[in-house]
């Protein structure tokens, strides 16, 4: 659970939305410069009017207006409460998918924002979702991930706007900044920061590697549909988050049939 300041330029307001699925909660982040009188918010989180007061607040206490709101993606724990976060702060709101914008301009790959002096940098992370998008806050050496990584525990691809190849490759895109623009920290949707962003997504890819060779072992074991495969891959693991983990081997499967190895 984080709450406050993380690095010179971001922090996290955590959201009142625990469960299985969500961690502790949504992480909410504000990002600015240190002198600067502008703030920009990324995931406002549910549409929690609490939470979303007490982002505005935060941002007010450091003397700042909230100039601009980004979403990682569209799954309601981190974007549902976008719309009335704008009524509350008059902040456009940016995102990949065109439905969840407010105002005249979307995200892209490779775009480079600048507000208040803050250099955000959009880098295309599907798998978990098509939309999914990774923040690169250059100056702290640091990404937000959304929910492509998380600070503890696996990220579901979400099947079938989720795709397991998708997701590989945002894997080793994020894992290549970690080489070749030295980012370091991982600020993530949900779960504590990642202070080592190089193990961590090696842990990443290994696990996804490890799982699909699993889902492999149980298909050759008899075992066919994806209700049959979770429960034989995810046994030890909590009930409740089987449905998502059946989506996960969904996306798995999916990936095995389209390199013919099904």
């Amino acid at each position: 659970m984080i709450e406050g300041a993380v690095t010179e330029r971001a922090a996290c307001v955590l959201a009142p939305n625990p469960s299985p699925m969500t961690l502790d909660g949504t992480n909410t982040w504000i990002l600015a410069e240190p002198d600067a009188r502008a703030a920009v918010v990324v995931d406002p989180g549910p549409e929690d009017e609490g939470h979303l007061r007490r982002v505005l607040e935060a941002v007010e206490r450091s003397g700042r207006r909230v100039a601009l709101t980004l979403l990682t993606h569209g799954h309601p724990d981190h974007a549902d409460g976008a719309a009335r976060f704008a009524e509350l702060t008059g902040s456009p709101v940016r995102a990949l998918d065109p439905r969840l914008r407010l105002g005249d301009e979307g995200l892209g790959a490779g775009d480079v924002i600048t507000t208040g002096g803050l250099e955000l940098r959009v880098v295309p992370t599907p798998g978990h979702t098509s939309d999914s998008l990774s923040f690169q806050l250059v100056a702290d050496a640091a990404v937000l991930t959304g929910d492509t990584v998380l600070g503890r525990g696996s990220t579901v691809v979400a099947h079938p706007d989720g795709r397991l190849g998708d997701y590989l490759d945002s894997l080793r895109r994020l894992r290549s900044l970690t080489v070749d623009d030295g980012v370091r920290t991982v600020l993530p949707g949900h779960g504590p920061v990642l202070r080592d962003a190089q193990s961590a997504l090696d842990h990443y890819l290994v696990h996804r590697a490890r799982r699909l060779a699993q889902v492999e072992t149980a298909l050759e074991s008899g075992h066919r549909t994806p209700a049959e495969i979770v429960a034989h891959v995810y046994a030890d693991v909590d009930r409740a988050v089987w449905p998502a983990a059946e989506l996960s081997v969904r996306a798995q499967l999916d990936y095995l049939l389209e390199r013919g190895l099904m």
